[in-house]
């Protein structure tokens, strides 16, 4: 996530400008406005907030920077997403670090750790919490839940949430009936086959509770009606977002009894991420606005980028490169420079240099864009966070490895379930699990536009200001499209697949990504990989009819990882 704030895109995208000690302003600012007219404020924070900013990911240990950052906002309401739990290490900072920091507010619903101490199994943080608000005596119960998540490293347990919401503990939870609200945070798609087994399971024991849902994972802004009394929100990626759900009408049970309405009004607001948005919520200035506190954090921020050298330039961006606003192939899209000109003079083994090889990557492993101008250590994470290095297979027939990329990026009917961080994603809304990835149905054209009925402006009216608006969301979330604080103009999203290939020391006669342009195909390549996908490269060799296994595979360029290659 980009929680801390990227100079760079800063002054290309000054709509996601804002810092985390902006965000500690703003919350404390909106806690005074609801203190003094007698509303309840709560903050929630729905997970992966590792990986994908210099100042995580530059640091060593990972994480010794932004731990103390994190910690400096009150959030009410904490959950766990999948990139906490990719490595050991990192999930261990959660258990010791991240949870006691929001001690209390934590919640791990489905998430066991490996204690690093004692070997035992025991929950990263307690199972939910109930509470009541402080100025109307709301009585609420939350949960913090992962969804179904395979591929966490081996000293964490995700338990399957069909499994969880049949334990004793939760069915006790939610048959209390000294209880106004019920809020389920998680890691999760809202319209997703978990949280609509929390909310039916909920709902056979209290059927008229209302129900609030933060969900996340997809990178969209949503929002979503389970019933009359039970919404869920999700707030987009990278920090981009702050979303703003209200609702009114609860009853509060804790203080002066009052009866909830027959129906509450729920309603949502995606808020972009920068000072002027700020100021027009709270209704203050550049100068009235930053509380000492959020200046202190925001120096914090400063100070931790000086001392990683996080603005140290390799070199200057000529051009803007896109994950998901140019089309696949074209000079303009950051996988068509990858596989043209950055991984053919990069991808070589000494000991096999001069043999032919076909490397495979898979866009989810390139977070972000590039944009003209410096391009920095910085710049280096945010594109690329991950530490996955390359294997290979050495000696595949040609035959069979030129026939993966169809495979893996399903232009022939399903064979297996692709993981939803395989690819790149768009951050627009109405995606699900399948139309993030390419089924048989959308086979032929990478290229191929959004559906149009996902990014709809905000105005109908065609001329309306039209050379006045910024390039920014147009959302058009699961009800309806005046969910966005801010109306843009529409950005246009494209397919990408799930993996690229490029072709090096071919025949002369092959480019980086062409099938048919020599009169000879080499009879075997080395077949070259980021290690995430191992799992799937074999399966799918599996399906051609070869033998291949795990013990077949070895490590390509050793110490190398794609940032190494991308930073040079």
């Amino acid at each position: 996530m980009d929680l801390f704030g990227d100079r760079i895109r800063a002054l290309v995208e000054p709509s996601y400008s804002g810092d985390w000690g902006d965000y500690v302003s703003l919350a404390e600012r909106l806690h005074e406005k609801a203190d003094k007219e007698g509303f309840d404020l709560l903050l929630i924070d729905t997970g992966d907030r590792i990986e994908g900013n210099g100042l995580y990911d530059a640091s060593d240990p990972k994480g010794i920077y932004t731990r103390d950052i994190v910690k400096e906002q009150h959030i009410d309401v904490i959950c766990t997403g999948n990139h906490e739990l990719y490595k050991k290490a990192s999930s261990e900072n959660e258990y010791l670090h991240t949870v006691p920091n929001f001690k209390g507010n934590y919640l791990a619903s489905n998430l066991d750790i490996l204690d690093p101490d004692t070997g035992e199994r025991v929950p990263l943080a307690p199972r939910f919490k109930k509470f009541t608000t402080k100025n109307q005596g709301i009585r609420i119960i939350a949960f913090g839940f992962l969804f179904d998540f395979t591929g966490n490293a081996n000293n964490t347990i995700v338990e399957a949430v069909e499994k969880t919401i049949q334990q004793k503990w939760f069915l006790e939870a939610i048959h209390d009936r000294e209880v106004d609200l019920f809020l389920v945070a998680g890691h999760v798609l809202l319209d997703s086959p978990e949280f609509n087994a929390i909310f039916k399971t909920i709902r056979q024991v209290q059927w008229d509770t209302p129900i609030q849902f933060f969900g996340g994972h997809t990178h969209v802004r949503d929002y979503i009606k389970y019933d009359a009394k039970a919404y869920g929100l999700e707030s987009g990626r990278y920090m981009e977002t702050v979303g703003f759900m209200s609702i009114t009408g609860l009853s509060t049970g804790g203080k002066a009894k009052t009866q909830r309405l027959a129906a509450p009004n729920f309603a949502r607001r995606y808020i972009d991420n920068n000072l002027y948005s700020y100021y027009q919520h709270t209704s203050l200035n550049e100068t009235t606005f930053p509380t000492p506190h959020g200046r202190n954090v925001s120096a914090m921020i400063a100070s931790a980028r000086k001392d990683l050298k996080l603005d140290h330039a390799f070199g200057c961006a000529p051009k803007s490169l896109w994950t998901n606003r140019a089309p696949f192939p074209h000079e303009n899209s950051i996988f068509t420079w990858l596989q043209e000109q950055v991984l053919p003079d990069m991808i070589t083994d000494p000991d096999r240099k001069d043999v032919p090889r076909l490397v495979f990557v898979n866009t989810g492993g390139i977070r972000f864009d590039i944009f003209n101008g410096p391009f920095t250590i910085d710049t280096t994470y945010t594109v690329s966070p991950f530490t996955s290095g390359f294997r290979y297979i050495k000696d595949v027939p040609y035959a069979v490895a030129k026939r993966l990329s169809r495979i893996l990026n399903q232009e022939v009917p399903q064979l297996f379930d692709i993981p939803f961080d395989l690819a790149a994603r768009m951050p627009v809304s109405e995606m699900t699990h399948q139309s993030a990835i390419h089924t048989s149905n959308q086979q032929q054209d990478y290229s191929l536009l959004i559906n149009q009925q996902i990014q709809i402006p905000l105005t109908r009216q065609e001329n309306e200001n039209k050379h006045d608006l910024t390039p920014g969301y147009t959302t058009h979330d699961h009800l309806g499209t005046d969910g966005d604080d801010t109306i843009h103009s529409p950005i246009t999203f494209y397919r990408v697949p799930n993996v690229f290939e490029t072709r090096i020391a071919f025949p002369t006669t092959y480019s980086s990504r062409s099938e048919k342009q020599g009169d000879r195909d080499p009879e075997t390549v080395d077949l070259v990989y980021i290690d995430f996908v191992e799992s799937y490269i074999l399966l799918a060799l599996k399906f051609l009819g070869t033998g291949y296994e795990a013990g077949d595979t070895r490590v390509y360029m050793e110490g190398t990882s794609l940032t190494d290659v991308i930073s040079g």
